[in-house]
C-alpha cells in the first residue's frame, strides 16, 4: 500500500516557491526520512517524542507510561521497527490523542505535530490528515514551515549549521544533522545538475 513518491519536478516546484536549490530540499528529506514519508502499510512515518509529551502534559502520565512520558530526550524508548514506533504513538493516543499527535514528528520531513500552525494548518488533525494524504502534501507542509519559521534564508545560503539549529533544535550537532545535510546536498547537487 505504498503511495506515490515525489518527482524531480515536485522538488523543482517547491524550490521555486522558497527560492532555494532543489538539491537543498532533497538533502533535508534524505536526512530526516531516508526511506520516504510512508511506512509499508501506507501510514506516514512517525517518531513519537516522549519528552515533548511530558512537557505538553506536565508529566501527567510519567507513572502510568514511563516509556512514553519522560522529562529529558532519549532514544532509549524509540521503537526498533516502524511497527513498534507506530504502536508507541497509538499507545500515547490512548492517553491523550491530541497531545500525542502534537508530540510526534511526521512524514518525510519529520515535522512535529505541535508545529501544525507553522505548516498552515488550523489544527493538529488537519496536519495529520495532510501527512496521510501524500508525500506532496508533506512537501507543501515543509515549504510552509520553512517560509513561516524564517529558515528559508539559511536554506538558500546553504548554511547547514543555521538551518539544522533552527530545524532540529540546539542539539542538532550531537546528531550531525548539519554535516549529513551538507553531504546529501553535494550528492544531490551533482545528480540534479
Amino acid at each position: 500500500m505504498t503511495k506515490p513518491t515525489l518527482t524531480t519536478q515536485d522538488y523543482i516546484d517547491a524550490a521555486a516557491e522558497l527560492d532555494v536549490l532543489p538539491a537543498a530540499i532533497r538533502a533535508v528529506r534524505e536526512v530526516e526520512a531516508p526511506r520516504g514519508g510512508f511506512n509499508p502499510d501506507g501510514t506516514p512515518v512517525t517518531l513519537f517524542e516522549g519528552h515533548v509529551f511530558y512537557r505538553l502534559t506536565d508529566g501527567k502520565f510519567k507513572v502510568k507510561a514511563p516509556d512514553l512520558c519522560y522529562p529529558k530526550w532519549t532514544r532509549q524508548f524509540y521503537g526498533r521497527t516502524w511497527q513498534a514506533e507506530k504502536d508507541r504513538l497509538a499507545r500515547a493516543c490512548e492517553l491523550d490523542r491530541e497531545v500525542a499527535l502534537k508530540s510526534a514528528s511526521w512524514g518525510m520531513f519529520q515535522i512535529m505535530g505541535l508545529n501544525h500552525g507553522q505548516c498552515g494548518c488550523m489544527s493538529v488533525q488537519e496536519f495529520v490528515n495532510k501527512m496521510y494524504a501524500s508525500e506532496r502534501e508533506q512537501l507543501m507542509a515543509f515549504v510552509a514551515f520553512v517560509r513561516i519559521t524564517g529558515l528559508r534564508h539559511a536554506l538558500r545560503k546553504l548554511d547547514w549549521d543555521g538551518f539544522a539549529r533552527g530545524y532540529n533544535g540546539p542539539g542538532y550537532a550531537a546528531n550531525s544533522y548539519h554535516t549529513k545535510m551538507a553531504a546529501a546536498f553535494r550528492r544531490f547537487e551533482s545528480e540534479m545538475a
